[in-house]
């Protein structure tokens, strides 16, 4: 059977427009991941509750503002079978990093340079692209993606 998964990301920049990033273990096996501060949007809850709750676990902050949504990505993941839609959201935020994942995965959260996030991101294309042309003034753009590694179209 087809999983879905639906994603809210947060895209928080900090006062010298560095962008927040969490670090992942998601296997606890040493090989952390990075992507925004984030997560599934839970059975009974909306994209932005979702990115409310997730930001605080992962993060320590709080959403402060939700500002527009950013862009939308899908990935097409033939060998999990999966369907993943996410979401980035640009918010703004209030309070100090303190990260408390319950679940125990978030390694790191710590604001990152451009050139700092290509190299956190690189090889995940669908996480780095959008996110390099939403930081250089491109909004409201849907990218999909046939892989985690695969070139992706823009919408």
């Amino acid at each position: 059977m087809r999983r879905e998964i639906l994603v809210a990301a947060a895209i928080l920049l900090d006062s010298r427009g560095r962008v927040l990033l969490v670090g992942n273990d998601w296997g606890r096996r040493g090989r952390v991941r990075y992507t925004l501060p984030g997560g599934t949007v839970e059975p009974g809850e909306t994209a932005v509750e979702a990115l409310v709750r997730e930001v605080r676990e992962e993060t320590g902050l709080r959403v402060r503002s939700v500002e527009h949504l950013a862009y939308v990505i899908q990935v097409e993941d033939r060998r999990k079978n999966e369907r993943t839609l996410a979401m980035a959201f640009r918010a703004t935020y209030e309070g100090l990093l303190n990260p408390r994942d319950p679940d125990g995965h978030i390694v790191e959260a710590r604001f990152f340079t451009l050139e700092e996030v290509e190299e956190r991101l690189k090889g995940h294309l669908p996480l780095l692209e959008p996110l390099r042309a939403y930081l250089r003034g491109e909004r409201g753009r849907f990218y999909a993606y046939a892989g985690w590694h695969a070139p992706g179209v823009v919408v």
